[in-house]
């Protein structure tokens, strides 16, 4: 790869990071967002087709957590066979930010899998989904199936 490939590909990288935090705010403020490992299981397992877009986050706490690596393997085989575009964030203290750092109950929020509910006509609806989506095609065009995403500093 050439060095204009590589400053390419970072410069792309910081617009999905953008463009992932608008949607995940945008989603949110619509109620288009499940958080939560076990939250965004039972709505994949109930009805796939509502889902539109995944994200699964981890940091280096979370890297040796066997059970929570098994979630995502698994997670990451149903997207692909539901045709979900899927993302890797590698900063979940961010995503916490971003959604709010808490439940409603106080309890730190579990942000390791997000889904995006599918838009429809009198519901969600968002560009950035749009933009997520051609960014994970061009990825899976590169043979990077599960693309990670830094997202932006505040």
């Amino acid at each position: 790869m050439t060095l204009e490939g590589v400053r390419g590909q970072e410069y792309t990288m910081q617009l999905a990071g953008k463009t992932l935090e608008e949607l995940l705010v945008s989603a949110q403020s619509q109620e288009c967002l499940t958080v939560g490992v076990y939250e965004s299981a039972k709505v994949m397992n109930v009805d796939p087709d509502c889902v539109a877009f995944c994200v699964l986050a981890t940091d280096e706490e979370y890297e040796g957590d066997i059970a929570l690596q098994i979630h995502f393997t698994l997670i990451q085989a149903f997207c692909f066979d539901n045709g979900i575009d899927i993302v890797r964030v590698n900063d979940t203290q961010r995503l916490a930010e971003i959604l709010g750092n808490t439940d409603e109950s106080g309890e730190p929020k579990d942000v390791h899998c997000i889904l995006v509910a599918n838009p429809s006509a009198d519901t969600f609806e968002d560009p950035a989904l749009e933009k997520l989506s051609l960014f994970c095609e061009e990825c899976h065009s590169f043979n990077e199936w599960v693309p990670a995403i830094t997202l932006p500093e505040r």
